[in-house]
This record gives C-alpha cells, structure tokens and sequence, in this order.
C-alpha cells in the first residue's frame, strides 16, 4: 500500500530533476535515474543508462539547451505495488518567461530501489502536435480522450 509519503517522495524526484536542469548540472539530473534507467527523447533518440543520460546532458547543457529552463506539470501519479510509481505530466524548455502551454507529454516509471530511495527507471518525452490532434479529434470524434470530452 503506497502513503502520502510515497506520493511526496516521488514527485519530489521530479523536483530534483527540475532543480538539476535550472543549474546545468547533469551530473545532478542524472543522479535522479538509476543506473540501467533509459531515456527516449523526444526526437526518437535512446539512450541506456545513467552514464549515458549524464553524458548527454552535459552536451545539451553545453550547447543545444545553454541557458535553458525546465517547465513542468505532473497530471497523475499512479502506483502499481508498493515500488513502482508511474507519473504522466507536460513539459517544456525555454528562455525567458515560462511557456504558458507545454508542448510535450511525458512518462516517467519510478522504482524504488533497495535503499528506499525513488529514481527513474524509464522516462519517454513526446512532442505534442496540437494541429494534427484537432484534425484527428475532428475526422474521428471517438479518438478524442474521456478527460477531454465535454460533460
């Protein structure tokens, strides 16, 4: 049985993982993952494992995503046993003043590992395409999500 507890040490992973991002430090956003974690971006590039996630970062950081933020909204958290937590959320990075829609949906599977400490064990970052949504929601109204229909 999962507590509050489990609740705010889980999303307080994703806290950290923001906190890492905001200072470029990607020693300190891989840190949040375990060691055989993967990671699929979301143009479609794998990556396995923590060292190859810090590695990454460190490039991002260094050039593509210099001076970047770290947007974020968790959707739901849910539990399956009392060690793995899945948490669907919106996301984005940006310059300036922070987006005010988030452009792409991720899935992040947290374990919790031997220690008590919660890390990811997988995170998928998919790109949104609201236009291409609207035109499939419009051509066959029964791919519109429950969450988004109206009551």
């Amino acid at each position: 049985m999962t507590t509050t507890e489990d609740t705010a040490a889980v999303r307080a992973v994703i806290t950290s993982l923001i906190d890492a991002w905001q200072r470029h430090d990607a020693q300190a956003y891989g840190a949040q993952f375990t060691a055989d974690a993967t990671y699929v971006t979301f143009v479609g590039t794998y990556y396995q494992g923590r060292a190859d996630i810090v590695e990454s970062h460190r490039a991002l950081f260094a050039k593509y995503l210099k001076g970047t933020r770290l947007a974020d909204e968790v959707l739901d958290v849910r539990f399956y046993g009392p060690d793995t937590a899945v948490v669907t959320g919106r996301g984005d990075t940006y310059k300036g003043s922070r987006p005010r829609k988030l452009t792409k949906i991720q899935t992040y599977t947290l374990v919790r590992e031997p220690d008590g400490t919660w890390r990811i064990a997988a995170f998928h970052n998919t790109k949104r395409k609201p236009l291409l949504e609207a035109i499939s929601f419009k051509a066959a109204p029964g791919l519109v999500p429950a969450a988004q229909k109206p009551e």
